[in-house]
């Protein structure tokens, strides 16, 4: 995965959430050179938007890892990348590790966000991880495009949910619990095309920071992860042709990223003792 000289067929999908098994080329979600060492044996997982994408690679590591497995997608529009996911994780479960689970729901409302966490106790007993990684966005040229649906869409998706998986959840989580949030690179460097997207992405950070000082005093950590530009179904979704098959080349690396390049990270904030000190922190991949 040297720098330089990508480009990706031009390509674009109509609708959102966008589908992993149409892109042209595939995600990378598991990588020949990833060395599992069971840092997360015994350890029951929730990853939210886990049907594709980075969420699909962070499933897959934790699943190496030794962890069960639940994640989220999208009714009737991800049902193929979630029975997909559903056989990765099978064929990377571990021994003494509980069958996976993917649960469809809407995470914009909390009480699907409540039904989903009593779903994944009611089949495992607890979280002991919690990855809160929902995400759409929409491009746009003004701000005056961006009406009241839209915004209170896009940030029912990237944040409301955050808050409702994460509350929900923390009735199940223990002292040595972790919670990690996707936000964005866009969260610092700003994005004039994605205005509202960006928006939540910088109340993640924020939300990040004060839930660690929150929570700390309980022994669960709280971390972020930023990725820069990676290649999953939101690209095709979100952009034109042309941006699709030029995505990531603006970036230093001049390349965009693959999910398998993000998803260690989680792997990291997740396990202990290799992060046991760290809290309210965001690792920038970019």
């Amino acid at each position: 995965m040297a720098s330089g000289g990508q480009q990706f067929p031009p390509q674009k999908q109509e609708t959102q959430p966008g589908k992993e098994h149409v892109m042209e080329p595939t995600p990378q979600h598991s990588s020949m050179e990833y060395k599992p060492a069971n840092k997360l044996q015994g350890k029951i997982a929730l990853v939210a938007g886990g049907d594709s994408g980075i969420g699909r690679a962070v499933c897959h590591c934790f699943a190496l890892e030794g962890a069960t497995v639940a994640f989220t997608y999208v009714k009737s529009q991800e049902e193929k990348d979630a029975q997909d996911t559903l056989e990765i994780l099978r064929k990377a479960k571990a021994a003494d590790a509980m069958e996976p689970m993917a649960v469809a729901t809407d995470l914009g409302f909390d009480d699907n966000c409540k039904k989903v966490v009593d779903e994944v106790v009611n089949s495992y007993g607890r979280i002991d991880i919690l990855v809160n990684n929902a995400a759409e966005q929409h491009k746009t040229t003004s701000v005056e495009e961006i009406d009241e649906e839209r915004l209170e869409r896009v940030f029912r998706t990237n944040i409301f949910s955050y808050f409702f998986l994460t509350r929900h959840s923390l009735k199940h989580m223990k002292e040595g619990s972790s919670i990690i949030n996707s936000t964005s690179v866009v969260a610092y460097k700003g994005n004039p095309k994605l205005l509202d997207y960006t928006a939540t992405k910088g109340a993640i950070v924020s939300f990040t920071r004060g839930l660690a000082l929150q929570l700390v005093e309980k022994g669960i950590r709280v971390n972020a992860v930023a990725p820069g530009p990676v290649w999953t179904p939101l690209i095709p979704a979100s952009f034109s042709e042309e941006e699709s098959a030029n995505f990531g080349k603006d970036v230093p690396m001049r390349r965009a990223g693959q999910p398998i390049e993000v998803a260690p990270s989680y792997v990291f904030l997740a396990s202990t003792p290799e992060s046991s000190y760290i809290t309210g922190g965001v690792i920038v991949n970019s």
